[in-house]
């Protein structure tokens, strides 16, 4: 007989939880799940489509894939370290970030996650609508439509659904690709003539950004995923679960996409996939299409969801929520509304959209990284007041300069090095031909700048206050040993409540 007890089992119904504590009696999550969680997330259309950024510009296939690959793997080793902190902290990602940037302070950065959110949903929907209506003729609105009810219901179901939905949509998806991939390499996909196309800097460049932010943006929700984890789960074993899971499959299909674009001549992933697949045996190339449509919907839900964490966070930076059902399903609702409105307000174009958007998100988030990292790892070192993160008057005040000045400072040296095609290209950039390196002058500048900031804080002034909150932890968990209800509050503080 299983020593778990009811509450740390998954629910079949609404997730109880939102920007509350996680107790340690409720965690039931498995570290060994974070590899295929984190894969299957990047295992779609976006990826495939990244493989299509270098080709555009001129880039060979060679170097578009290791472009890729290289800036793949740098923007998930900053991705994966943020997975350690849910375990600890049993907090979403961005709630934790009260801790550098104050209780108010940290709309600052949220409003920045707000829109990556946004955005990213953006051109997922935009990629959806474009290969169903090239392949099926759908109505691109009513698919629109179809897609934002679907995922705003999942995502207020939440965490456990969401995992049992990727982890379905990774098995059916793996043969289906793995099929596809291997018949390519044989040769058994017939193709045109090779497109002639060479080595590109600016083009290397280009690719390498898009990809570091691709993997970069999910840092601002994978404690989301990670916080129903054993608090005593190893450092190293959820960092080399996520970074193994985010990045393999990620290089893999931007390595398909380049080929794709490459070798057909086609512009559009979905059609790209079905061109090939179908090519290879009839309608096969369809189902991975449609596959990868539901691969890209469990996206959509998740960064509705944690654009509900988000959203949630910064009104309680304003003023005490309680995050009840209904306020779910009303922030829910509201970001639902936008990234559809904003979608329908787009262009078509969702290749040319895919680059300018991540090369935005990406100056937007490395500052944001670059602190919330430092001050994790090499200022406060995992150590935190969970209580004081709900107080305006607590020990993290209502602005936390230190981070508010980095962050800023991080946005600023982003000027003169930005390279966005079209729309600006600061002196720097074009002294070196357009290629971008604003985001690691940012990365450095915001890091060093909140590391020097911090040598005039001292960690054991809070020694006091994260004694009272793990005693205050503990207290209540002795004392709520019954099952929580619905009507009951794991938040900490009395002014606000948990769903219910």
């Amino acid at each position: 007989m299983s020593n778990s007890s009811a509450e740390d089992q998954p629910t079949y119904g609404v997730e109880r939880h939102s920007i509350d504590y996680v107790s340690s009696a409720e965690r039931h999550g498995h570290v060994r799940d974070q590899g295929p969680f984190w894969f299957t997330i990047n295992f779609q259309f976006m990826s495939v489509s990244l493989g299509f950024v270098g080709p555009a510009m001129g880039l060979s296939l060679g170097w578009t894939t290791l472009a890729a690959a290289l800036g793949i793997l740098v923007g998930t080793i900053f991705m994966a370290f943020h997975a350690t902190q849910g375990p600890i902290m049993g907090l979403p990602q961005m709630v934790q970030s009260r801790a550098q940037f104050g209780y108010r302070g940290v709309i600052l950065p949220l409003s920045a996650t707000l829109v990556n959110f946004i955005g990213f949903n953006v051109v997922c929907a935009l990629l959806i609508m474009g290969g169903l209506h090239d392949l099926f003729g759908w109505d691109r609105s009513a698919v629109l439509i179809g897609l934002g009810i679907l995922s705003a219901l999942l995502a207020f179901y939440g965490y456990d659904w969401m995992h049992r939905v990727v982890k379905l949509l990774f098995w059916t998806s793996m043969p289906l690709f793995t099929i596809l991939s291997v018949a390519i390499a044989v040769g058994l996909v017939p193709h045109g003539p090779i497109r002639q196309l060479h080595f590109n800097g600016v083009a290397f460049g280009v690719e390498f950004a898009t990809c570091a932010s691709y993997n970069l943006q999910l840092a601002v929700y994978v404690s989301d995923y990670s916080r129903y984890l054993k608090r005593d789960t190893p450092a190293a074993q959820i960092v080399g679960y996520v970074f193994i899971g985010a990045i393999s499959s990620a290089i893999w299909l931007i390595a398909l996409g380049a080929w794709l674009t490459t070798r057909l001549g086609l512009a559009d992933p979905m059609t790209a996939v079905n061109q090939a697949g179908n090519a290879l045996f009839p309608r096969f190339g369809t189902i991975i299409a449609i596959d990868s449509v539901l691969l890209m919907f469990a996206m959509i839900a998740m960064t509705s969801y944690s654009g509900m964490l988000t959203l949630a966070t910064l009104l309680d930076s304003l003023r005490p929520v309680t995050p009840t059902m209904t306020i779910r399903a009303i922030l829910i609702g509201l970001i639902t509304l936008v990234w559809v409105g904003a979608t329908l307000a787009a262009g078509e174009n969702a290749i040319n959209a895919l680059m300018l958007l991540l090369t935005v998100l990406l100056y937007l988030l490395v500052p944001w990284t670059a602190v919330n990292l430092v001050d994790y790892f090499f200022v406060r070192h995992g150590h935190y007041a969970i209580k004081d993160l709900f107080r305006a008057d607590g020990i993290y005040g209502s602005w936390g300069w230190r981070g508010l000045l980095a962050y800023v400072l991080g946005w600023i040296v982003i000027a003169p090095f930005a390279s966005l095609s079209g729309i600006y290209v600061g002196p720097f950039a074009k002294k070196m031909h357009g290629i971008d390196i604003a985001w690691l002058v940012s990365l450095a500048t915001a890091g060093l700048v909140y590391y020097l900031a911090s040598l005039s804080f001292s960690a054991e002034s809070e020694q006091a206050a994260i004694a009272a909150s793990e005693f205050e932890l503990e207290g209540s968990l002795r004392t709520s040993s019954q099952a929580i209800t619905l009507e009951e509050s794991p938040r900490l503080e009395p002014q606000s409540v948990a769903i219910r």
